[in-house]
């Protein structure tokens, strides 16, 4: 996966982040990131897909997140809920993104920016949005390995 990927994601955690915070425009929010020029090496257009798509898929996303969490959506870690967020956007509508780099960015994520050892947590609600909507990917990955 390209670092400007990464970089993308890291930008977009901070500014759902922010939206979820202040609840401030999208819009203002994205031009706060270009004026301030946070945006250097990240893959801009993704960036900016993270930060309106997942609002717009808001309730799709909530919905698969709140099947495997263990308590309100509301009670996780704002930073926390970025993360499960954006890993799960990407689960569900960048089929082309293998399940496991998903994974391994939103640990990643996590481990960057959230609090000690909530990158397990996130890992394992992901895995099971994964096996619950990547189950072809996944066997075909499993068959793989053994075969």
């Amino acid at each position: 996966m390209s670092q400007a990927k990464t970089r993308a994601r890291k930008c977009a955690v901070q500014a759902l982040y922010q939206w979820q915070v202040t609840g401030q425009n999208l819009s203002a929010i994205e031009q706060q990131f270009i004026d301030e020029d946070r945006l250097k090496n990240a893959q801009k257009n993704y960036f900016f897909e993270l930060i309106h798509g997942i609002p717009e898929q808001l309730n799709e996303i909530d919905t698969a997140l709140t099947e495997f969490i263990d308590r309100p959506l509301d009670k996780i870690n704002l930073v926390e809920r970025a993360v499960l967020r954006i890993g799960a956007y990407e689960l569900l509508k960048r089929p082309e993104i293998p399940y496991r780099v998903i994974l391994n960015e939103s640990i990643d994520l996590a481990k960057c920016f959230g609090a000690e050892g909530s990158h397990k947590y996130i890992n394992g609600i992901l895995d099971k949005i994964a096996e619950k909507n990547r189950a072809v990917e996944i066997e075909m990955k499993s068959k793989q390995r053994s075969g």
